[in-house]
């Protein structure tokens, strides 16, 4: 797969802000330290991450998450709907790097990011219960379905994120939703 300079500029930045959050913390990193790191200048950091914390958390999955739900069968209720669409969405996300997305999400743990991680989950939350009420179902049950999977995802994840073994992220996605469908 061909990347082009932009993509590969704004993997450099990552990689080396999350070189630098691990070892001097997230609150201590600057965005100017890392652009200096990453061998850029501020204006361009803030060209491909409008904030530090962008970083971690900007996704641009959203918007596929929506449409594989939209996918899913009418009649299903709206928590197996959701369920069935992010596990349709996750199968069609390009394969990461799994010690990546566990370090992404280690540091995303800090504290000073815990009310963006917060606004990140909402939104996320907001565009699944936006998508089922949209397809029918009653605002108050797609609402309830929204935050029960992003509560669990989020949970696995930072579970996932912090255990010391090999297993994948898919592992701990479905390991959420199989918690969900009362399967464990």
């Amino acid at each position: 797969m061909t990347t082009t300079k932009r993509e590969r500029t704004a993997a450099r930045i990552l990689h080396t802000a999350i070189a630098l959050f691990e070892r001097d913390g997230y609150q201590a990193t600057t965005a100017s330290r890392i652009a200096e790191e990453a061998g850029v200048s501020e204006m361009t950091f803030f060209r491909h991450f409008a904030t530090k914390d962008a970083l971690l958390l900007d996704d641009p999955y959203d918007p596929l998450i929506a449409a594989s739900i939209a996918d899913q069968p009418r009649e299903l209720a709206p928590l197996a709907r959701a369920i069935a669409g992010v596990r349709s969405a996750w199968a069609h996300l390009p394969a990461e790097a799994s010690d990546l997305q566990r370090r992404r999400l280690r540091i995303a743990a800090t504290p000073a990011l815990r009310g963006a991680v917060a606004r990140n989950t909402l939104e996320t939350e907001r565009v699944v219960a936006q998508q089922l009420t949209s397809d029918g179902a009653d605002a108050v049950a797609a609402r309830i379905a929204a935050a029960a999977v992003l509560a669990a995802l989020m949970a696995a994840l930072l579970q996932w994120a912090s255990a010391g073994d090999d297993r994948s992220m898919g592992w701990a996605i479905e390991r959420a939703f199989d918690v969900l469908e009362g399967a464990s």
